[in-house]
This record gives C-alpha cells, sequence and structure tokens, in this order.
C-alpha cells in the first residue's frame, strides 16, 4: 500500500492578525509546520497550535525561517553559514518549549519561505541549516524539496530526510519551485492540484510550468496554510488519496 503524509504551514498568525485557518485544518493533517517567530507566529500562536495539534493527534515540526516578520519570510537574505546556524537553533529551541510543556516530541523540522527556496540552491546554507537540527537532535526529520541541496545536506550528514511535494505550487525544470511573483505560480484550480497530487504518488512525476515532465519521489505533500484554498485542498487531497487506496500517515511512520 502507497504511504503518504500531508503536512501544512501553519501557526503564523501575528498578535491581532489571523492568517489561515488552523483549528479546521490541523485535524486533517498529519504533519503541522509550525512557525518559530521570525517569519510568522508569536508565544501565544505557537502554544495554540501545539495545543490544537495535540487535541488532533497531529505530529508537529518546526517551520525555521528568515528574520522577516514585514516580508513574512520571502524576501531573500544574505546570510554567513554561522547566522544560518544560529538562526535556526534559536528557533528550534523556541518551539521545543512549548512542545515540552504539552508532553509532546518534535517531529521534523521544515525551513520556510526564502529560507527554504535558498537552502535548495545554495549547499553551504543547507548544511548549516541541517547541523544545527543535528545538533539539537539527532533523530529529528529534515523535511525538503526533493532533489535540492537541502535533502542533499540532510543525507549527507546521516539526518533522516523526507522529500515533500507541492499541491499548490507550480515547478520549474530543475525541480525549483516557481517564484511566486510569476504569473501561475500558484496552483489555484482544485481538480489540477488534486490530479498532480494523486499522479506524483502513483507515477512519480509533475508537469512543469514549461510543459515538460521531471520525476518528484516525495513521501509528503504540502498545502500552504496562506492559501485561501487551503481547508478545501486538504480535504479533497485526503478524499482523492482514500479513493487511490493511499494510507495517510506522520512522516514518523514513513522515514
Amino acid at each position: 500500500m502507497y504511504k503518504i503524509d500531508l503536512n501544512c504551514d501553519l501557526g503564523e498568525s501575528f498578535g491581532n492578525y489571523t492568517l489561515g485557518m488552523d483549528r479546521e485544518v490541523i485535524p486533517l493533517i498529519t504533519s503541522a509546520n509550525v512557525a518559530c517567530g521570525f517569519h510568522a507566529s508569536d508565544p501565544n500562536t505557537m502554544a495554540d497550535a501545539v495545543s490544537m495539534a495535540k487535541d488532533g493527534g497531529t505530529e508537529v515540526g518546526a517551520h525555521p525561517g528568515y528574520p522577516d516578520l514585514l516580508g513574512f519570510g520571502r524576501r531573500n537574505m544574505v546570510i554567513s553559514p554561522d547566522e544560518a546556524y544560529a538562526y535556526t537553533l534559536y528557533q528550534l529551541g523556541a518551539l521545543d518549549a512549548f512542545l515540552t510543556a504539552q508532553g509532546m516530541k518534535m517531529q521534523h523540522v521544515k525551513p520556510h519561505g526564502a529560507m527554504y527556496n535558498m537552502a535548495a540552491k545554495d549547499y553551504a546554507l543547507a548544511e548549516a541549516i541541517v547541523k544545527a537540527i543535528r545538533d539539537f537532535r539527532k533523530d529529528l526529520i529534515v523535511l525538503a524539496l526533493f532533489g535540492g541541496q537541502l535533502e542533499k545536506a540532510s543525507r549527507d550528514l546521516g539526518m533522516r530526510t523526507a522529500s515533500e511535494f507541492f499541491a499548490d505550487r507550480a515547478y520549474n525544470t530543475d525541480g525549483t519551485l516557481v517564484n511566486r511573483k510569476l504569473p501561475g505560480s500558484m496552483i489555484t484550480d482544485e481538480e489540477a492540484a488534486i490530479e498532480r497530487c494523486v499522479r506524483m504518488v502513483k507515477e512519480h512525476k509533475v508537469e512543469t510550468i514549461e510543459g515538460t515532465d521531471i520525476d518528484v519521489d516525495c513521501v509528503s505533500i504540502c498545502v500552504h496554510g496562506d492559501n485561501a484554498k487551503a481547508l478545501s485542498f486538504v480535504e479533497r487531497i485526503r478524499a482523492a488519496m482514500a479513493a487511490e487506496g493511499v494510507a495517510l500517515c506522520p512522516l514518523k511512520d514513513i522515514v
């Protein structure tokens, strides 16, 4: 039987500003990537996200990003490997405090936004991020873009590694994600998103924005929590996987 993890970026509200539908989405996914305060979130938001995950039986992972609240962590930053290490380690510690307080254990780490995309191309940056994860806890799972430098660095450093597929993002021929500023970067057609997910699971292929097929052998599907259709996507992906005989389970049961 096929197995797949369904992850979503959550806990991204800040103060009086609410983003996403955490309460509705969390019970429907198997892994939640919770923001750690740099690109989004705050202490109360992190505490609430962890509590909701505990109630929903959903595994929690850290979603560290660049220190860029104003840009939601989606603006590229030039930082040294030492800074990348420190930024990552700091954020893992912040989220872990709330997990520990609620008797939970962190399952995985997935960098956010520009940090994620830059680490997919920059091995030195990726290596620094993975070293921070390894030094924090060796058994954590690194969730990364298939075929990217973060995935490579994670495997090189002997970490448990999982590759993810993006249900609502377009791909370039080199396997990277299409820049959000470009037309067609987001997949808003639910039918197309579902078909892409099923094909990835069964054929390990996806059609790029240029119209060619590339390999994407992934064990997790990501839906972005700030996507207006996130809840509908999650519900329909679950139904499609069930119809195809695909079991949904957390990363720790796959990797």
